[in-house]
């Protein structure tokens, strides 16, 4: 969602970034190309006037540093205030003096607040440690308790259903008081939407409000609405007490703009953000970390901790012992493959890097290639994935067709692996993967993940393939070895 914005941003204040000084003309000039971007990125009028002021006084009243160059500087001031705009610190969710802890949440029909509600269960009992309650208080769209019975059954997660013919407050009183008789510490109340503010819909959620005394009221805004989302918000908050707001559709191609200015006009902070349709797709929303997303800096901490949550650190200590004494094997490269996998599109994950985002905008990185190569190693016996040397021309044949590949694409693979190996056993010790041998990810073959024309290259300056570097870290990137 917020690659527009940054690219747009990016273009604005570049020109600021080679200044040797900075004076009143240039800083203008740099803030009337970032107003522009601002408001093509929609992003609320009056919120882009506040803001590019507040980055002017910043700017200009920042003594200077010698040793900072001043673009630097600007970017330090554009960085502070883009923070501020998000919210400013992290705020998490509120804190129950007394077990267990009610969250409202509202928010229009289709916004995702059902499949939302599902998410946070799921994060709070994955992240927490918590026993969720997931209450279905949605009795006005038609099917929208059995999806939520749905979602919860498909990821463990209790759901608390009554007949239709009682009132949503009630329903929402009933699992509370449901949740305090079978342990459960957290309660998620999903309330009924509208397809825009009515009075019923703004009704019907004081009236659980009143009843219920929620610790927190949570707003699910749809980010693809832009400015709809906001005023929606404005509008929520006039009438709730609103403790955050979780943004979903994330994910999306809209410009960023709704991000920006939904923290400004409520004064709420965003909690959450979905980031995509799978059920642990939900992240913690750090203003400083995306600030710093959107202006080309990544997000490396959040790299590292969505490394954590899905790569098995002793299997990767494991895989890099065998890796370092030659002995790496097909199963092994199957196991490290898949952890891949899990953290998502190998661009999406990699423009989490420091300046690696911009650099891969117009790069295709073919994600399927992964899926081509899986599809090789499980075309081969399990004699073959544990002894690669035996795969001779008859075996690589129908490794080929039981693959759906052609022969090439086999010997690309056997060739490369066989090659990494020695290279490995050369290095010994100490070593991460050399340069060059990235080509497991890059291809091999057609349809690799080089760039345009590069058959085999991968990812100029991500030596790693996909193995670890050598030690304790991120599989196959850059710092994956053992320090």
């Amino acid at each position: 969602m917020f690659d527009s914005l940054a690219n747009a941003l990016g273009k604005a204040y570049r020109a600021i970034v080679g200044q040797k000084v900075l004076t009143e003309a240039n800083v203008d000039e740099g803030i009337r190309a970032v107003r522009t971007a601002l408001l093509e990125a929609d992003v609320n009028f009056q919120v882009a006037k506040e803001f590019v002021a507040d980055v002017r006084q910043r700017v200009l009243g920042q003594k200077v540093i010698d040793a900072i160059e001043p673009g630097q500087q600007f970017v330090k001031c554009f960085h502070d205030s883009l923070t501020e705009l998000l919210g400013g610190q992290a705020t998490g969710l509120p804190i129950a003096p007394l077990s267990p802890l009610i969250l409202m949440m509202c928010g229009l029909q289709g916004s995702g607040k059902t499949t939302t509600c599902a998410k946070l269960g799921l994060w709070l009992r994955k992240n927490k440690k918590k026993n969720p309650l997931l209450v279905a208080a949605d009795l006005q769209r038609p099917a929208a308790v059995d999806q939520l019975q749905s979602l919860g059954k498909q990821l463990g997660i209790a759901v608390y259903a009554e007949p239709s013919s009682k009132r949503p407050p009630e329903v929402c009183r009933a699992g509370i008081e449901f949740a305090k008789a079978h342990g459960h510490d957290v309660v998620i109340l999903d309330t009924a939407g509208r397809l825009h503010i009515d009075e019923p819909l703004m009704k019907e959620v004081q009236d659980v409000h009143t009843l219920c005394k929620p610790h927190g009221v949570l707003l699910v805004c749809d980010a693809m609405l832009g400015q709809d989302a906001v005023n929606s918000a404005k509008e929520f908050h006039a009438r709730l007490p609103l403790h955050g707001l979780i943004l979903t559709k994330v994910d999306g191609d809209s410009r960023g703009g709704a991000a920006l200015s939904i923290v400004k006009v409520t004064g709420r902070p965003i909690l959450f953000a979905g980031v995509g349709e799978k059920p642990d797709d939900l992240e913690e929303f750090d203003p400083s970390r995306m600030a710093g997303r959107i202006l080309g800096m990544g997000d490396v901490v959040g790299l590292v901790e969505k490394a954590q949550s899905v790569i098995d650190e002793k299997q990767a200590e494991a895989a890099a012992r065998k890796l370092q004494k030659g002995q790496f094997n097909f199963e092994d490269f199957l196991g490290q493959l898949n952890m891949i996998k899990k953290l998502g599109p190998l661009k999406k994950v990699l423009g989490m890097l420091p300046g690696v985002g911009a650099a891969m905008k117009d790069i295709d990185f073919d994600d399927k290639h992964m899926q081509r190569l899986e599809a090789m190693i499980l075309s081969m016996t399990p004699r073959e994935r544990q002894r690669p040397e035996v795969i001779d021309l008859p075996r690589r044949r129908r490794i080929a067709a039981g693959s759906g590949n052609d022969l090439d694409a086999v010997n690309g693979l056997i060739k490369q692996f066989k090659a990494m190996q020695d290279m490995m056993k050369k290095f010994g010790k100490g070593g991460g993967m050399p340069p060059g041998l990235d080509g497991l990810m890059g291809g091999g073959g057609p349809g690799g993940m080089g760039g345009p024309g590069k058959k085999g290259g991968g990812f100029p300056g991500l030596p790693g393939g996909a193995f670890p570097g050598g030690g304790r870290g991120f599989p196959g990137l850059p710092g994956g070895r053992r320090r």
